[in-house]
């Protein structure tokens, strides 16, 4: 760099040129977040937007329930936070207001209403749900919540997980962008095995919606996060014949 030098301090970047130190504006993408329940996965995004190096600003917090606990999270990071109409289906009225707070993407996080045809052309390549469950297996309409759990319990699956997708016209359809495998284990329950995906969830999504960032900020489209290697390995002590690292080799 001609004329002055960049270093991290207490986590930010700091230019110093011509004797002086500077904070530099650093480029976020503006995000909305879509969300009907009590927000856990907001309150994940919003502790990941916290760091001075994230990609990401939650600029807008949408809820289709006025009673919703997300609203409150989002209050309280000082981010707005508006009911829209309980449906979802105002297509011109959620236009507008991602525009008037300057979206550039938007994230669904247990938002349980269909974003209208309309908002989804408007946001193509640029629109991201959480799905609990390793799609394309366990979705679709009425796929979500406990229903998710159930079916996998029901259908005897060894592994569940979580997927973030891009969105499209049909309900979890769209590119699938990262996955997060979750095993099941003997004598789970719906809520068991719920607890276990959820906190795969609070790790996954706000990864996903950094790397989109990124990939946003260098004017590209949001494309799949891969994992390294060739195969899962076996853990080191493992408990059984089965259990294996999430690291793979």
């Amino acid at each position: 760099m001609v004329g002055g030098r960049l270093e991290v301090i207490l986590g930010a970047p700091w230019l110093f040129v011509h004797r002086r130190w500077y904070l530099p504006a650093v480029s976020r993408v503006r995000v909305a977040v879509l969300v009907s329940g009590h927000g856990s996965n907001l309150q994940a995004l919003l502790d990941a937007c916290a760091a001075s190096d994230c990609e990401a600003e939650i600029a807008l917090v949408l809820s289709n329930r006025a009673d919703a606990g997300a609203l409150e999270r989002a209050r309280a990071a000082r981010v707005p936070a508006l009911v829209i109409d309980r449906d979802g289906q105002d297509a011109a009225g959620l236009l507008a207001l991602l525009t008037r707070h300057g979206i550039q993407l938007v994230v669904l996080a247990g938002y349980l209403k269909k974003v209208p045809d309309a908002v989804v052309a408007a946001f193509r390549d640029r629109m991201l749900n959480i799905h609990p469950a390793l799609l394309p297996a366990f979705g679709g309409p009425g796929m979500y919540g406990r229903r998710v759990h159930e079916a996998v319990l029901a259908s005897g699956a060894r592994l569940s997980g979580a997927t973030v997708h891009l969105v499209d016209e049909q309900y979890d359809h769209g590119l699938i962008l990262a996955q997060w495998p979750v095993p099941v284990h003997p004598g789970d329950t719906a809520e068991t095995l719920a607890a276990r995906v959820l906190a795969v969830e609070h790790q996954l999504l706000p990864a996903a919606v950094r790397a989109c960032c990124r990939q946003v900020l260098a004017g590209s489209s949001p494309s799949g996060l891969y994992v390294a290697g060739e195969r899962f390995v076996p853990s080191v002590q493992p408990s059984q014949p089965l259990d294996h690292a999430l690291i793979p080799a």
